[in-house]
This record gives C-alpha cells, structure tokens and sequence, in this order.
C-alpha cells in the first residue's frame, strides 16, 4: 500500500538475520564491512523490498561497553530507498536496545555526514573522534578501513 501523500510504498520494520543484514551491507554501504556479530538486526521494506537494514551489538569501544550502552554498528539504505528509511531504522535501534534494558545508545559518522537521520530520530553529538589506529604496540593490527574523522552520536534516556 502506499502512502498516499507522497505516492511512495509505505515503509514496514522487519526483523532480520546478521546474514541477511551483512549481505546487504555488502552490497549497498558505501564505505564499511558487514560486522562480526550483533544483538540484533532490523530491516526495513518499501511495499515487498527490502530497502535498508541496522546492525546493533556492543560497543566497539572497551570504554563506552559498560553493559547498557548499544552501539548502533551498521546503518544502510539501497540507493532508491525512500527518504526517511535510515531515520526509521535509527529510531528502532533505539526503541528495541531501551525495551531490552539499555540506557542509551550511540553511533559513529564519518564528519562529511550530515547526520539529519540521526537527528531526526533523537540523537544528538556528544564528540569528535580523531581519526587513530586500531594497532597499539601491545596488540599490532592491521586498520582494515581508511581512517577518517567521526563524530560520536548518543540518543539516552
């Protein structure tokens, strides 16, 4: 059926699988890799489609994984997914991370992003990450993505 003040399918949460959703990532994200492992993944659909998915799971960050904190690991859309599907997905994370019992949650943006979905949805800055190595001397490791700066996103309770 379709929203019939913009004539666009009207958009629908679906649950997915970590391997739907990385396959997904796979294809469609710009610039990131599907992720490990997850707590959870949701799709979203525009009439049958699957038109975007989030990844959600611990944060990445030792010092930010205090036990109710989510991070929102993986946000993508296809190229033709109507405006507010990332806004949507964002949304979820947080309303299915609060219903499981966690106070808040955060993501990442790389700082060329505008993060209007991430304020449309209830987030909201709290700090620039500089653009640094994963490797340390006591754990060498090779960066497998481009280092970039970020900003570090929280929606809370």
């Amino acid at each position: 059926m379709a929203d019939r003040r913009t004539k666009q399918p009207k958009l629908e949460l679906v649950p997915t699988t970590l391997r739907e959703a990385n396959a997904f990532v796979e294809r469609f994200h710009r610039h990131s890799k599907p992720v490990r492992g997850h707590k959870f993944s949701i799709g979203v659909t525009a009439g049958a489609k699957l038109v975007g998915v989030a990844i959600a799971g611990r944060p990445i960050a030792r010092v930010r994984d205090d036990g109710r904190t989510l991070e929102v690991l993986r946000v993508c859309v296809c190229e033709n997914a109507p405006r507010n599907a990332c806004s949507i997905l964002y949304g979820a994370c947080w309303r299915a991370g609060r219903a499981m019992g966690y106070r808040r949650a955060i993501t990442y943006t790389l700082q060329s992003e505008t993060g209007g979905s991430l304020r449309a949805s209830g987030f909201r800055i709290i700090g620039e990450v500089r653009r640094q190595s994963w490797s340390r001397p006591s754990r060498p490791r090779s960066d497998r993505h481009e280092l970039q700066e970020r900003f570090c996103w929280e929606r809370g309770l």
